[in-house]
């Protein structure tokens, strides 16, 4: 049963409320008779939502709101008033608030409204967790601003179960967030089935997809299950959905609208229950208007949309990726562990990454490993064209005019502070001082805001 505190300084009011809200919601209740003893209880006591007067002596309804915003309780909020004032209430909404009632509302609209905060705080707290996990488990590597606010994008579309489309460029990791999504979304030891729609040759493509009988086609000695049934309650993840011909578009969308196929060659209907993910490094809005996409395909794949920042919008993460994918290499090859020195880090953040990202990057350091038997990768085992890219690429690496400045500045801030941090061995005074800031803290700040919590170091003031 869940437990509502009303805070009221009128007792005879405040005591009126909590018998309705039990008799009418059959909530448990508690009643605080000013601002302070509403902040002490919901320190101490299991409070799952609270009903809030704003007009009281002492401490009053916005104190109480800055307070449980700094402290981060973040037990839902409804504000009820009788002063009818919009413009204070909307001030405590932006405080924190849910919503407001007026408190001659019906005490069936009351509760219907502390309903739906609670179910507003149930998935707060849900999205939550599947953030914490991404943080844990994601084999997505960064912590720069673009990559949080993806991982965030994530944790809310993830328990979700309607389609979701990824997209981003070449090499960028589509295939990575799909599996994470699946990971933190999908059933215990449901399966995840990928299947790359430019590698499907174009007359077997709806028999991958959606199986065959036996007997459908020359070759077809027996029933096979497509990727949907493979897939069963689990994901589907459709790579290059953009690949995909015309007419296998048009059966695909029937399959995820009705959620029944049949297979090729077959008389009766399967029902399948499979979530679809689809990636794509094409811009599907301009292939609709070419006539090589269908609208009604698209609107159905892309109900929810996560994009992934290409690697030169995120050059900050670099180090974490060459420490993450050199140690993956040597893993394979069986070699001992490597490093890469600071000027060849700066080296690799200083190239533009844009024929094939992340996994560019990753060839890249394969060749650094092979070329030498140092445990040390310095400058001299960076390959020439990443130190000496063409002036074609160094053109295009200039050109950000996609990228707002806010995230232009946000990702060279994080930059600057990586590299006096590796320069001073992670020194937190020393790195401080050298970048000219007031102390420690202040740097401690700013790595926070950044994400800044690098493996292997552990920051000392």
């Amino acid at each position: 049963m869940k437990t509502v505190l009303v805070v009221d300084d009128m007792r005879a009011l405040a005591e009126q409320y909590s018998y309705d809200l039990k008799r009418v919601g059959g909530f448990e209740t508690l009643i605080a008779g000013g601002g302070q003893e509403a902040i002490e209880l919901a320190s101490r006591e299991a409070v799952d939502c609270i009903v809030l007067d704003l007009e009281m002596p002492g401490v009053d309804g916005f104190d109480v709101l800055r307070h449980l915003r700094d402290e981060k309780i973040e037990t839902p909020i409804i504000v009820y008033t009788g002063t009818a004032s919009y413009d204070r209430c909307a001030q405590a909404v932006r405080l924190g608030a849910y919503s407001f009632i007026d408190k001659a509302e019906p005490m069936e609209r009351v509760v219907q409204e502390i309903r739906n905060a609670l179910e507003s705080g149930r998935l707060v707290s849900a999205v939550r967790s599947l953030e914490i996990r991404l943080d844990a488990e994601s084999s997505l590597v960064g912590t720069s601003a673009a990559m949080l606010e993806l991982r965030q994008a994530m944790a809310r579309v993830a328990p979700i179960p309607s389609q979701v489309l990824i997209v981003g460029e070449s090499g960028s990791g589509k295939e990575l967030v799909a599996r994470d999504l699946h990971r933190i979304s999908a059933p215990p030891r449901a399966p995840f089935v990928a299947l790359n729609c430019a590698a499907l040759q174009e007359n077997l493509i709806e028999s991958e997809l959606f199986g065959h009988e036996h007997g459908a086609f020359t070759g077809a000695n027996r029933l096979r299950k497509g990727a949907f049934e493979l897939a069963g309650h689990g994901t589907l993840f459709l790579d290059e959905i953009g690949e995909l011909p015309l007419p296998s578009q048009a059966k695909l969308l029937r399959v995820i609208e009705e959620r029944r196929l049949l297979r090729v060659g077959g008389s009766r209907e399967v029902s399948v229950e499979t979530r679809v993910l689809a990636a794509t490094n094409r811009d599907l809005e301009a292939e609709i208007e070419a006539g090589r996409f269908r609208q009604d395909l698209y609107y159905r794949l892309a109900v929810h949309v996560l994009e992934l920042p290409p690697l030169r919008e995120r050059l900050s993460d670099i180090p974490e990726l060459v420490e993450h994918l050199l140690a993956s290499i040597c893993d394979r090859f069986g070699i001992h562990q490597r490093t890469v020195d600071a000027r060849a880090i700066e080296a690799l953040q200083a190239y533009d990454w844009a024929k094939n990202n992340v996994r560019e990057l990753r060839n890249i350091l394969e060749r650094m490993v092979i070329a030498t038997d140092e445990s040390v990768l310095g400058l001299s085992s960076v390959p020439p064209e990443i130190l000496h890219p063409s002036p074609e690429r160094s053109a295009r690496s200039s050109d950000d005019g996609e990228q707002t400045f806010r995230s232009l500045k946000a990702e060279a801030e994080r930059r600057i502070l990586l590299r006096a941090l590796r320069q001073h061995n992670w020194h937190i005074t020393k790195t401080a001082q050298a970048l000219g800031l007031a102390d420690h803290s202040s740097l401690l700040k700013i790595m926070k805001r950044h994400g800044l919590r690098s493996s292997g170091h552990t920051p000392t003031p």
